[in-house]
């Protein structure tokens, strides 16, 4: 990695003002960079005041050509798409475009424990994070979760970094290395973005490999039949670390008689209803924490300890209530169908399903079955159900819908169970049609169950 402070006189343009951006900031102007900072929205408070903290120039509430064009490096915000007008001209003119996570990169010699996937992301991030931070080791939280890495990587230097990845991310990475990269699953998600051609999306996640060398590590699902698809075309130089549910052919990781099992480079086990996470989409996120822990260095004895009792992640299939005999469970980070699947799978109780959002190109097909198994009603909450109502009415469930917000979609949701079902908010959708994000979503889902 280049750990040179580059020359003074070099210019960097920053899209987006958020988290990522404000981070980025603040690195490239203690780097020496001439820095600028533009976000096409309003800028939240707290990352005006760090701007100003660091005397960086920044605008809001608009783009200003002649201050980005003129720019030898531009850092993108994940959020915003590769084919808008301000992206297409830099690309026209060569200028290069980076992610914040591929710039901090350039400016640490610290190990990066990179996670991504279409689903199981955070909640493996956060395990693997709580593992190394319990074994006591000097460990940052960074990516699409926790603290800016440029902002650590500024202020706050780490031995390790654990990272989430998202794919808007991986695809402005080009010399970023992960020491560990854990490849979840790959099923279709954000096909809007990727023109509908699952292919860029799949190429997109496997940008976590590149750069990898015999002396790193890729942990990854075996049963995955695209990843399996994908191995061989990308001619990997890292230790391969396959996982599994059961024991197979090629996985050094996997569950038997009850108890999980981790062969490889020392030998684990432990039993399996002592895990914190239950599930089968929650034994390969243990799974695959426990191999990356495993990989560190980390104890049998800190690894049992931290993956018995970590706490779980906010929005993901989340315990929110019973209210007179009617459970209530948010998993608002569902925002892909793979994700419902998981869910669904997981319930034991008939289910009211609160479905909708903005739509990325979904295909309703894969929940299908689980739906008519385990649901016994609907709800479609969002501004434009119809794609929902054409592909669920004909199974004949009970439905409701709800265009205007969370708290009719909750009364209209009580209204439909009965005692001893579990009303899940599961959307398959993004948020954005009737809230901020996910989080909001789940927090206001939260906030009305709790005033029943």
């Amino acid at each position: 990695m280049n750990m040179d402070t580059p020359n003074r006189k070099k210019r960097i343009a920053i899209l987006g003002a958020g988290e990522s951006g404000a981070g980025a900031a603040v690195l490239a102007s203690m780097k020496g960079f001439d820095t600028f900072v533009s976000d096409a929205s309003a800028i939240k408070e707290k990352y005006k005041t760090q701007l100003n903290d660091y005397r960086i120039l920044w605008e809001e509430g608009r783009h200003t050509e002649a201050l980005i064009l003129n720019a030898d490096e531009v850092i993108k915000s994940p959020g915003i798409p590769n084919d808008a007008p301000l992206i297409r001209q830099l690309k026209a003119q060569g200028t290069p475009i980076i992610s914040e996570i591929e710039f901090a990169g350039r400016y640490t010699r610290a190990k990066m424990i990179c996670i991504t996937g279409s689903n199981g992301k955070t909640t493996t991030t956060s395990l693997i994070y709580h593992i190394f931070k319990s074994a006591g080791l000097n460990v940052g939280l960074a990516g699409n979760i926790g603290n800016s890495l440029a902002l650590q990587v500024a202020t706050d230097q780490h031995v390790y970094y654990v990272i989430e990845l998202i794919s808007f991310q991986l695809d402005n990475m080009y010399d970023f290395r992960a020491n560990f990269a854990v490849l979840l699953n790959i099923t279709p998600d954000h096909m809007d973005r990727y023109d509908h051609d699952m292919q860029k999306y799949v190429d997109a996640k496997f940008r976590i490999t590149q750069n990898q060398t015999a002396d790193d590590a890729f942990i990854f699902w075996n049963d995955d039949p695209i990843i399996r698809r994908e191995l061989a075309k990308h001619g990997l130089k890292a230790h391969l670390y396959p996982f599994a549910a059961v024991k197979e052919d090629g996985a050094i990781a996997y569950a038997v008689d009850s108890e999980i099992v981790i062969n490889t480079p020392v030998a684990f086990n432990m039993e399996q209803e002592e895990l914190a996470l239950h599930g089968t989409h929650n034994l390969y996120n243990s799974l695959a924490a426990g191999i990356s822990a495993n990989l560190a260095g980390i104890g049998k004895t800190c690894i049992r300890r931290a993956l018995s009792d970590f706490k779980g992640v906010s929005h993901r299939l989340e315990y929110v209530a019973a209210v007179r005999g009617v459970t209530f469970i948010n998993d608002s980070k569902a925002t892909n169908v793979n994700s419902c699947w998981y869910a669904l799978q997981s319930m034991k109780t008939p289910v009211v399903l609160i479905l909708g959002g903005t739509d990325k190109g979904n295909d309703y097909t894969e929940i299908a079955q689980l739906v008519r198994e385990k649901c016994s009603a609907l709800l479609f909450l969002g501004t434009d159900n119809t794609k929902l109502h054409a592909f669920f009415d004909p199974m004949g469930l009970p439905t409701a819908e709800v265009n205007s917000g969370m708290k009719e979609a909750v009364d209209a949701a009580y209204r439909l169970a009965k005692r001893g079902d579990t009303v899940l908010l599961s959307p398959c959708c993004a948020s954005f049609d009737l809230f901020k994000n996910y989080e909001d979503r789940g927090d206001q889902f939260k906030k009305y169950v709790s005033a029943l």
